[in-house]
């Protein structure tokens, strides 16, 4: 069997976690792809971070700081510290030491012209993953969100903010009117990324935020065209229970596209595979399968009549087996629909 996941976020890395965990206990010869946002990347001080592909390195890794959620395990800010006196680096987003000789490797890598997948190829080396690492795109899509902005000197009303000054920085607090990935025209699927979904058996959407990390991957020209065409079963895993967002601020992130915060509701903005063309694409919807928590299991019906086969299971992810079993169930669930006639 092979497993491709979308993923992003904290969230993403966990579920990924769990879902190799699954894998090795219970489905020998199984394989599994990652393809990893890329939109929350930016430059800072010369240096080119991935917050999601470092976050999927770290917590597969083991290197993860659990406690923070974020980072690498034992950290000290030291060199931080002298970038912020320099005023390099914003006070608002911390760099430690050891995340720094990632993201000085990962520069220098770019700058001799290896493209960001061998780069993640090189990384992920260091490390035994159990997972195969791939960014959805090879070319700079970095988000920047559009925010109100009454004393904006170009007469707009609006101004821009980098996705890690909005997120980081502000918390998600000042409402955002729109998401705006530069680049994204000039834009195409990573080569890895392709192969993963047009070799899948099962496409697994991770509980990540809808519109910043899986948004943003199917943003991405050809993408979501890629994911319809996959021969694999697409399962989504809910990213909300009861009404709240599992980790994050999704729900902020959702209030700007006029998605409410609800399994059901997200579940509709992905789309029915059977049945949804998206005007603006042609590509059809993402979704053959969707969990959702216990807590919405009264969304079921309703997705069923309208092509998504729901079930309701336990969501929360609270240790290595909880995420274990999440995989399983979401995994199960596909093996079942594609031994359907």
């Amino acid at each position: 069997m092979r497993i491709t996941v979308l993923a992003g976020g904290v969230g993403g890395a966990r579920f990924v976690r769990g879902v190799r965990e699954e894998v090795r206990r219970n489905r020998p010869g199984a394989s599994v792809d990652v393809i990893v946002n890329t939109g929350d990347d930016w430059w800072l001080a010369g240096l080119r971070i991935t917050p999601d592909l470092d976050s999927m390195l770290y917590t597969l890794s083991g290197q993860n700081d659990e406690e923070r959620g974020w980072g690498r395990v034992g950290e000290s800010e030291r060199v931080s510290a002298e970038l912020r006196a320099y005023g390099v680096t914003p006070e608002w987003f911390t760099l430690g030491d050891l995340d720094l000789g990632t993201h000085i490797a990962r520069t220098a890598w770019l700058r001799q012209g290896l493209s960001p997948s061998e780069v993640v190829r090189r990384l992920q080396e260091r490390w035994e993953l159990g997972v195969t690492l791939h960014p959805a795109s090879d070319q700079e899509v970095d988000t920047h969100v559009v925010v109100s902005d009454p004393g904006a000197l170009d007469g707009t009303g609006e101004r821009e903010l980098h996705f890690q000054e909005w997120w980081t920085r502000h918390r998600a607090g000042i409402p955002a009117l729109r998401f705006h990935q530069h680049g994204l025209h000039h834009a195409i699927p990573s080569v890895g990324a392709l192969g993963a979904l047009l070799d899948a058996d099962v496409v697994l959407v991770a509980p990540s935020n809808p519109v910043v990390s899986i948004g943003t991957i199917l943003s991405i020209p050809g993408m979501a065209q890629a994911v319809a065409a996959s021969p694999g079963t697409i399962v989504g895993v809910s990213p909300i229970i009861a009404g709240a967002a599992v980790r994050g601020m999704a729900d902020q992130c959702l209030s700007a596209i006029g998605v409410a915060t609800d399994a059901a509701a997200v579940a509709r903005h992905y789309g029915a595979r059977s049945r949804v063309v998206r005007q603006a694409t042609g590509a059809r919807g993402l979704l053959d399968a969707w969990l959702v928590g216990e807590e919405d299991a009264d969304a079921a019906d309703g997705l069923q009549s309208e092509g998504i086969e729901t079930r309701a299971v336990p969501l929360w992810m609270r240790d290595l087996d909880t995420a274990a079993d999440l995989a399983r169930d979401a995994l199960d669930l596909a093996v079942e629909l594609r031994s359907r006639p």
